[in-house]
């Protein structure tokens, strides 16, 4: 692979960088902003990531409008707020019915239009204002866009139905767009931004991710949605490649990434590839993004962690124990361990004597992620595939028998693919699972965002309102909607000891908070802080985690566990050791 260089890779005018949450787009964006800026093109880098840190990043103040920045004479930074965003076109949407329509139903609105979709579509409709702007084309060489929109939000853009009242015949509840009426005057921009985007002598993408499974994965999902609406002209640019090794773990590392990277997917094969080393810093400042691309800095910081001590699993198991939870659940975004922690506690509360159920949906976490004989262990395994298809099909059979037209339908199936639906349907399983096991411990380790269990609620309130028969809750969804609130509900959240995973983990668990659940644990995994190594890159890596390590220490008023990194598969014995 060589190395990414922008200057050489960068022909078109458009760059949209996306990747999952913490993979380093907006690193990459960064660095490949200021070194075209630094070659005389003049730049016009503009964010949507709703955890972005791009006032960190430059150490100043940034607006949505557009900032030069002093010390790069050809850059100017928009950083969009897509959140507040949202907030304001829901509010747009659902003012008029304010008044009219029953309270139950505002409700479901409202909650329908709280969602990551409605999020995205906000930020798509913030720039879709720089991508139709002819003064912004003709005033800049590069506009790059850190986080490019998913196949999902530009194929429901182009759906008829996506611009009629949607909201008063929502065909299912798991709705996560409800109606993009409060749109309208918009839909020839966003044709136009569409076409932009499929455009290859105008536009790249950027696919970043790191040299590990479960990101390299993500990527081929996402060139492969965006490949199917005519978005071709793509690149991958892997993160984080660890060049040298020259102790046990920085060995095991340097071998863990090779091996990922000699299996990726087939689908992203042919794309150019580019990779970037593994940088011990934060891409924070100036210096550090313009060093990202260019020449590798290895300063360990004499910082310690505020904490005295450091809890690991065992206190968690034992806390739980002492408080006698019934229901467990690991949280956090993918790629930071929640099924292996979730297994851990499970065999650690089965060693208590406790009788336990483990479910999973992690394909790779079946029966033997756990002991081959694990006392008091019972496991099942929730295949989320099956369980979307089971609750998509259900759903369109009920709006097909309703006589819908082919455009509503169209809408409705491209709204089943949706984050929310796949979680909704995902939680149907695990609910019924929870009702059969009344006499043990339940450890689950993917649970419904905040956002799903509300929409739950509002649907469940808004088919009292309004009788309808399509996508309706489960009886075994209503009795434990309830359940998670109360002290029988344990839920553990699951960071990396870097920026991205600690920010989206405390969205999550804002997200949490409105559905009145509390988090009472944090896990900070995979910490090379915490596993010693002696190789000079990562012992200055590891110098980097402390900051993201007191914050979570200071959030938590110490209740966290610290988790060393291995590059072991965790199951049997090895779980015991975390």
């Amino acid at each position: 692979m060589n190395t990414f260089n922008p200057f050489q890779v960068t022909k078109t005018q458009y760059l949209f960088f996306t990747g999952k949450g913490g993979v380093g787009k907006t690193s990459a964006a960064c660095a490949t902003a200021v070194s075209l800026a630094d070659q005389g093109k003049k730049v016009l880098l503009i964010s949507t990531d709703p955890a972005s840190n791009l006032q960190d990043v430059f150490a100043m103040e940034l607006t949505n409008k557009g900032t030069p920045i002093p010390a790069v004479p050809n850059l100017v930074v928009a950083n969009l707020n897509p959140i507040q965003a949202a907030a304001e076109y829901r509010e747009s949407v659902i003012a008029p019915y304010r008044g009219i329509m029953p309270e139950a139903v505002i409700t479901n609105m409202e909650e329908q239009l709280s969602g990551s979709c409605t999020i995205e579509i906000a930020a798509f409709n913030e720039f879709s204002n720089f991508i139709t702007d002819p003064d912004v084309q003709q005033e800049y060489d590069h506009i790059i866009f850190d986080t490019a929109p998913t196949g999902h939000t530009l194929r429901m853009l182009q759906l008829p139905s996506a611009w009629s009242n949607f909201i008063s015949e929502s065909t299912h509840g798991a709705s996560c767009l409800g109606q993009l009426s409060g749109l309208e005057g918009k839909q020839a921009i966003y044709k136009e931004a569409v076409v932009t985007l499929a455009d290859s002598k105008r536009t790249t993408l950027v696919l970043v991710t790191r040299p590990e499974d479960a990101p390299l994965k993500e990527a081929q999902r996402a060139s492969l949605e965006l490949a199917d609406l005519g978005v071709n002209n793509q690149i991958l640019v892997v993160n984080g490649v660890l060049l040298q090794s020259d102790d046990p773990i920085s060995e095991k590392l340097y071998q863990k990434q090779q091996a990922a990277l000699g299996a990726v997917p087939e689908g992203l094969k042919v794309l150019p590839t580019y990779q970037i080393p593994l940088r011990a810093y934060n891409i924070t400042g100036l210096e550090n993004v313009r060093s990202m691309l260019r020449d590798d800095r290895q300063e360990v910081k004499p910082e310690t962690p505020n904490a005295k001590q450091f809890y690991g699993l065992r206190d968690i198991v034992d806390s739980i124990d002492k408080a006698e939870r019934k229901v467990v659940f690991t949280m956090g975004k993918g790629g930071v361990g929640k099924t292996t922690v979730a297994a851990a506690i499970a065999l650690g509360l089965a060693q208590k004597g406790k009788k336990v159920h483990l479910t999973t949906t992690d394909p790779a976490a079946h029966l033997k992620f756990v002991l081959e004989q694990a006392d008091n262990i019972t496991m099942s395994h929730i295949d989320e595939h099956a369980e979307l298809k089971k609750y998509q099909d259900e759903v369109l059979s009920k709006a097909r028998a309703n006589g819908l037209s082919g455009e509503d339908i169209a809408y409705i199936e491209e709204d089943l693919r949706s984050p929310c639906t796949q979680e909704i349907a995902v939680f149907r399983a695990f609910a019924e699972v929870v009702e059969k096991a009344d006499d043990q411990i339940v450890v689950i380790d993917t649970a419904p965002t905040g956002h799903t269990l509300l929409l739950l609620e509002s649907t469940e309130s808004y088919d009292k309102e309004i009788q309808r028969t399509k996508g309706e809750t489960p009886e075994s969804v209503k009795r434990l909607l309830p359940r998670l609130k109360s002290a029988e509900t344990e839920v553990v959240i699951v960071a990396l000891p870097e920026a991205t995973p600690v920010y989206e983990a405390l969205r999550l668990e804002d997200d949490l908070k409105r559905a009145q659940i509390a988090a009472n644990w944090w896990v900070i995994n995979q910490s090379f802080y915490h596993a010693g190594t002696t190789n000079t890159l990562l012992k200055a890596k590891a110098s980097n985690e402390v900051e993201w390590i007191n914050r979570i220490d200071q959030h938590m008023d110490g209740k966290f566990a610290l988790v060393a990194w291995s590059a072991d598969q965790i199951k049997g014995d090895k779980l015991l050791e975390l």
